[in-house]
């Protein structure tokens, strides 16, 4: 029920009409992110006139048991590499963050402060969770989304 569940609310984000670029997730079949599991995405850019917003899109089941997540975002272009420590707050005192649907939570979460111009070429962004919980128990999907500014 519960995979029948992502799969419906998958679809129904990814039906919605938006000036996306790039937006992909991976996997973790067990509900568990090893620190050592990093996950890769590699893009193009093409339109550098453009302004783009980036997001870190992570779903997770109702029983993680943190308000947050400590993520390093590695990233790679043509001319430079470098790495992002970051937080992520996924919860207030009352309630989680982002979308829910049953008992999977969903968050898309900006990573950069304003939107930025990004430089022509092939970019990789690596994540990788530097929680203390090892394996991080109850989450399903770790991914980006790099996004035109409308």
């Amino acid at each position: 029920m519960k995979l029948l569940a992502a799969i419906a609310f998958v679809l129904f984000i990814t039906s919605c009409n938006t000036m996306g670029v790039y937006e992909k997730t991976v996997f973790f079949p067990e509900h568990n992110w090893k620190s050592a599991d990093t996950a890769s995405f590699t893009f193009q850019v093409e339109d550098t006139a453009s302004l783009y917003n980036m997001f870190i899109i992570l779903r997770h089941e109702d029983a993680y048991g943190f308000k947050n997540i400590w993520l390093n975002i590695h990233v790679k272009d043509a001319d430079s590499s470098y790495t992002i420590k970051r937080e992520f707050q996924l919860a207030d005192n009352k309630h989680w963050l982002g979308a829910a649907m049953d008992d999977i939570i969903e968050h898309r979460i900006s990573f950069n402060t304003a939107p930025t111009k990004l430089k022509k070429g092939n970019y990789t962004f690596t994540l990788q969770q530097t929680m203390r919980e090892e394996p991080l128990q109850h989450i399903l999907n770790a991914g980006i989304r790099v996004e035109k500014q409308q």
